[in-house]
């Protein structure tokens, strides 16, 4: 069976957030949309998006790297927001293993997003159903495309070519040569849920940072190149 997904190269991601916009843009003018924003400019603004990106900082000061790990529905093939639908409204396609909502069926009860271990549901405030990635399934499937652009939007947009589309279950896709060559991993698979995005591991990088230089270049009392030796009182370095 087919199971599209995206693969995320999280060494190259620059968190730009080029496919939070594209993906913003394609989906609230499309068959998903619109996706409602309240509040934008304001210190508390709401909105709805399919794609988002975190970026947080790892390792101890001064050797520290800033991770950015964009996340979104991750079209799992034991998707637990499925079963627990009261209307059916969420359900897994046969033909490409895509997880999405019918807007017509769905009644906001938000039963799918409390299912969901990854929190990438989000209801739409306006519309009061919920929304989530659909990789753009009507661009992938629209044959007025060409063949090199039926790719979803997030895809299309990333200048660093950090995000990959195809099927897992292929192994001689694009996709399924990375995960296996460059120990690709999902996201929290203790839940067994079986997501079929991928994220490809950041390679280690060790930073070239001199700690002496460090703390001189920021010490406060350094004037013309010169600055208090250490443990000595002040006067003892300043007398002359």
């Amino acid at each position: 069976m087919t199971q599209l997904a995206l693969v995320i190269d999280l060494n190259v991601c620059v968190g730009c957030h080029a496919c939070v916009t594209s993906c913003k843009q394609w989906n609230t003018s499309g068959s998903a949309g619109p996706l409602v924003d309240f509040n934008a400019y304001t210190a508390d603004p709401t909105g709805t998006f399919f794609n988002r990106v975190l970026s947080f900082e790892v390792g101890d000061y001064p050797d520290t790297q800033t991770v950015h790990f964009p996340k979104s529905c991750l079209h799992c093939e034991d998707p637990p927001c499925v079963p627990v639908c009261p209307t059916g409204a969420s359900y897994k396609r046969k033909e490409d293993g895509i997880v999405l909502v019918d807007y017509d069926k769905c009644i906001g009860c938000s039963y799918c997003a409390w299912a969901c271990p990854y929190g990438v549901r989000e209801l739409d405030e306006k519309r009061q159903v919920m929304t989530k990635c659909t990789l753009c399934v009507d661009r992938i499937t629209d044959q007025n495309l060409p063949v090199a652009e039926r790719k979803p939007a997030c895809v299309m947009a990333c200048p660093t070519n950090a995000r990959l589309f195809g099927d897992v279950h292929d192994p001689e896709s694009e996709v399924s040569v990375a995960i296996r060559d460059r120990g690709g991993f999902p996201l929290m698979p203790e839940q067994g849920t079986l997501p079929a995005n991928h994220y490809l591991p950041r390679r280690r990088n060790v930073a070239q940072t001199d700690p002496l230089q460090v703390v001189r270049e920021q010490n406060p009392l350094r004037v013309d190149g010169r600055e208090p030796a250490a443990g000595l009182p002040l006067s003892a370095d300043w007398e002359h």
